[in-house]
């Protein structure tokens, strides 16, 4: 990291420089995704100012996704925000591989299970009929992006449960097992704050910001394929729109 001077007769405030510094350097790329940053104990001692002026800017950074924290570890720059763009339709696999980084998953459940009335009615089953519901964590070079649950017709994917593997693309698997191409998708994305649960498995703190989307996937001949629940971090995901005007 490149030395920083301080204007200590400046109206704005230290910590701020400081922060406006290492924002610099990562926009600069004099930081790269990955590269450890000087802890508040190195940054207040090296700049004559106290750990509190220094842990504050580094706490900013982290909160709007600049940086992260590791305990035990360090802070370290972050990659930059994954961008969940309305006008395209890929999964999160497709999504990792496009933006360089390596895709992989930890699995919370696989099983058959009876669906709730709204899933029912959306993947058009009858009050019989069940479902695979797929339950996993996704996460981009280890870091955790995302709960997602998928839920699948089992009259539908009958071999899926024997034949897929859970920590691989799904997306992948319906094409290859099925011969299946996701052609479209109803999504919509709510913002709200993570439970306790949602904030273990991300591993963010309870009351964070996250984006909340339930996706219905469906064939080019409109039949409804997957329906789909998806929690993702907030300090690593922003929601991205191209709008056109009507005349």
């Amino acid at each position: 990291m490149q030395a920083i001077v301080l204007d200590r007769q400046s109206f704005v405030p230290l910590y701020y420089q400081v922060q406006e510094h290492l924002l610099d350097q990562v926009r600069s790329g004099a930081l790269k995704a990955g590269d450890a940053v000087p802890s508040e104990g190195q940054i207040a001692a090296s700049l004559g100012i106290s750990r509190m002026t220094a842990r504050q800017a580094l706490k900013t950074l982290c909160h709007i996704g600049v940086l992260y924290s590791q305990r035990g570890k360090g802070t370290f720059v972050a990659r930059a925000k994954l961008e969940k763009n309305f006008r395209q339709l890929l999964s999160f696999s497709e999504e990792m591989r496009a933006r360089g980084s390596k895709p992989s998953s930890r699995v919370l459940s696989f099983k058959r299970a009876k669906p709730e009335p709204d899933i029912a009615e959306k993947l058009h089953l009858g009050a019989e009929d069940e479902v695979i519901v797929l339950r996993r964590v996704r996460m981009a070079d280890s870091v955790p992006y995302c709960i997602e649950c998928a839920h699948l017709s089992v009259n539908r994917f009958p071999r899926l449960l024997d034949q897929f593997n859970p920590r691989k693309s799904l997306y992948g698997a319906l094409a290859e097992l099925y011969g299946i191409q996701i052609a479209e998708a109803d999504e919509v994305a709510e913002a709200r704050a993570a439970t306790a649960d949602e904030a273990r498995l991300l591993r963010i703190r309870p009351g964070a910001p996250v984006f909340h989307f339930t996706r219905v996937a469906y064939l080019r001949d409109g039949q409804p394929v997957e329906f789909v629940k998806s929690t993702y971090r907030g300090d690593r995901c922003r929601v991205v729109s191209r709008l056109t005007r009507q005349n």
